[in-house]
């Protein structure tokens, strides 16, 4: 096993970061460009969503934690923010708590979309954990 261990804090322009990390680790494994893609959107969306809404854009940190185990790559990016009430209404599809318009509650959509295995973790008060698998070279 092989792993990685990042901290940055919730700031927009670590998105970016967070994504670019996140590929050059996955690249041990060869995989596709379509793979790469799908592993940084939902890098993403899940950054974002800990940016956005679990800290409100404001000041906490985040936490993303990635490992490969033969060809597969699990990541895991954890926030202390306010914590989602209910997750299963959170992931339905253009469900947001967005209330600028900004945003368009797509985000666990396309982490469902993209990666083999999504798995949301979050209480009130206590931040939000996001896990995700994605089998590279099937």
């Amino acid at each position: 096993m092989e792993q990685f261990h990042l901290e940055i804090d919730s700031r927009s322009r670590n998105e970016e970061f967070a994504r670019v990390v996140t590929a050059a680790f996955l690249s041990r494994l060869d995989p596709t460009l379509e793979e790469v893609n799908d592993v940084k959107t939902a890098v993403s969306e899940a950054v974002t969503n800990a940016e956005i809404h679990g800290y409100g854009g404001g000041e906490g940190t985040i936490d993303i934690k990635g490992r490969i185990e033969e060809r597969t790559f699990t990541i895991e990016i954890s926030d202390q923010g306010i914590g989602i009430p209910d997750i299963q209404r959170a992931m339905e599809p253009l469900f947001t708590t967005d209330r600028t318009g900004e945003r368009s509650g797509m985000g666990f959509s396309f982490m469902v979309a993209f990666m083999d295995g999504v798995f949301v973790e979050s209480k009130p008060g206590n931040g939000t954990r996001v896990v995700m698998r994605k089998e590279i070279g099937r």
